[in-house]
């Protein structure tokens, strides 16, 4: 076969920069999240990366409802995110509620909606959750069980009544997209050893997330749902973590970066801003979401394929390598049963 003719080599490389920069907002900087005088509710927003995501949505304009189950630090949360407004005819509220327990949601969105003088929220983001790392052989099951509980189902059950309200037969149709925003974790990407009772709930946010990006297509009215992955952030949360977490847990996370919830909302609202479906705040993060997309959507469709398959190699290495250090920090230090840390039980029951 004749090779091709350099003209058509230009022309093939220029279609793909092209591609690349459309792909990568070259041609479009439409804001597809704009929050300026729309309602928000944001779960687990007394604290950590809610708290931070609650003070920069009113620094955009939003009206915000904080949902956490401490009235103190709910109404810190708020004060500091009343100071941060930039318009005096926002709003703020905060409803008190444990995500955790069964159908929480459906009275929680009545008494957001009502303050919201009868009119749908725009943007719902679930924030709320929880981690307890240890060995899942080791730990009493009722420690999955319970974070089953605050990370998945309290998402999901928020998410079931909001589009239940979104979507309803009687519901307007306009033409400015509802926001459902999942935050999940960057272990539903890439488990690792001691987060064996959180992993699983993460992993399935991230299951429903994929699957109701499908759903919603069905209906008329426009419903957009993100998935947001953090890492570690050093928050309130990030340190009641590390007093269960393994000391493996701790040296294969050695060196990765700890954000703070003021970086992680920031890059999160930016990823909001430009559509993304999943959305990682942090090279690692890229790197993971990269290493396991499978059949996800993607949010920058080059991109996003062409590193796929370069971090799908490169995990051929990385993940022996990680194997090989547990099997070695395992022949050291004998059964799991005897290097928990101490003072764990007490913690755990």
């Amino acid at each position: 076969m004749d090779s091709l003719p350099i003209s058509l080599w230009i022309a093939i490389a220029g279609l793909v920069a092209l591609l690349s920069l459309w792909t990568m907002g070259a041609f479009w900087s439409k804001n597809q999240m704009p929050v300026e005088g729309k309602t928000v509710l944001i779960t687990g927003a007394s604290e950590g990366m809610g708290r931070s995501v609650a003070r920069q949505m009113a620094e955009k304009g939003a009206n915000v409802i904080l949902v956490s189950r401490s009235v103190p630090k709910l109404e810190e949360a708020m004060a500091e995110a009343q100071a941060a407004a930039c318009n005096p005819s926002q709003r703020f509220h905060y409803i008190t509620a444990d995500v955790s327990k069964p159908d929480y949601a459906p009275s929680l969105l009545a008494e957001a909606v009502e303050w919201n003088n009868g009119q749908a929220l725009d943007i719902v983001w679930c924030v709320a959750g929880k981690s307890t790392p240890d060995f899942w052989v080791e730990a009493p099951l009722s420690l999955t069980r319970n974070q089953m509980d605050i990370n998945f189902w309290g998402s999901a059950e928020m998410a079931h009544a909001i589009l239940r309200l979104w979507l309803a037969p009687n519901a307007p149709v306009v033409t400015e997209p509802k926001h459902l925003i999942f935050t999940s974790s960057v272990v539903a990407f890439f488990p690792v050893v001691g987060y064996g009772p959180y992993t699983p709930a993460k992993s399935a946010l991230r299951g429903l997330a994929d699957t109701l990006l499908q759903e919603v297509q069905l209906y008329p009215q426009k419903v957009k749902i993100h998935v947001v992955y953090p890492g570690s952030i050093s928050s309130p949360g990030f340190e009641r973590e590390n007093k269960t977490k393994p000391e493996i847990t701790n040296m294969i996370e050695d060196g990765d970066p700890v954000q703070s919830p003021d970086e992680v909302a920031a890059a999160s609202i930016r990823g909001l801003e430009k559509g993304y479906y999943f959305i990682t705040v942090a090279f690692l993060g890229h790197v993971l979401r990269w290493s396991a997309l499978g059949g996800s959507t993607r949010s920058n469709i080059l991109v996003d394929t062409v590193m796929g398959w370069v971090i799908g190699v490169a995990m051929l290495v990385a993940g022996p390598l990680i194997h090989r250090q547990i099997r070695q920090y395992g022949k050291k230090h004998g059964h799991p049963v005897n290097y928990r840390k101490k003072g764990n039980d007490d913690l755990l029951n």
